[in-house]
């Protein structure tokens, strides 16, 4: 990339970023290429659509969050790793505006989105759980994360401490009859 396109690569996305935070997953394009000094053009250019921006915004954190679940697959207890993970998905998705609204309505054919990376992490996790016969094996990650995230949005304007409580209750719902 050229110079003067990773510049305006960068201005957008730090533009995008504080928008975000501020007014959610539905800020103003033009006014994030107004904050980032380059034209509405320009924005459109890099981000074809608001989805690929809001990519670019969380891919960051996102990969540490699936590199998160790759250290928890060390952890002894399966069922304890993959709920520890998810309820560090949606603290993260909580207090992170814009990302669960973000995760729950990108296209799913894009195999590099930020939802696509949090399945794939998050799936030898419950692989093990499933495995482990703590989880029943019905259950799929992509489930998992929409559920996370679906509890997210919900508890935005209450709080993490809600979140984590709403989380804990549907997780109870996942485990294996026996």
């Amino acid at each position: 990339m050229r110079a003067d396109a990773q510049r305006n690569y960068d201005l957008i996305v730090t533009a995008a970023s504080e928008a975000i935070a501020r007014d959610g997953a539905y800020a103003s394009l033009e006014e994030i290429a107004r904050s980032a000094g380059v034209g509405s053009a320009t924005l459109h250019r890099r981000f074809p659509t608001r989805w690929s921006l809001l990519q670019a915004v969380f891919r960051g954190c996102i990969r540490n969050l699936a590199g998160r679940a790759g250290d928890l697959l060390a952890e002894r207890d399966a069922l304890d790793a993959l709920t520890t993970w998810l309820h560090e998905v949606t603290a993260y998705a909580t207090t992170t505006r814009g990302l669960a609204e973000s995760l729950l309505n990108e296209p799913a054919e894009e195999s590099e989105a930020c939802g696509a990376i949090l399945v794939a992490a998050g799936e030898p996790l419950l692989r093990r759980a499933i495995d482990e016969g703590s989880v029943r094996p019905d259950i799929t990650m992509a489930d998992l994360i929409i559920l996370a995230n679906g509890i997210s949005l919900a508890a935005q304007p209450i709080g993490e401490a809600k979140a984590a409580q709403l989380l804990t209750l549907a997780l109870q719902g996942i485990g294996s009859a026996d």
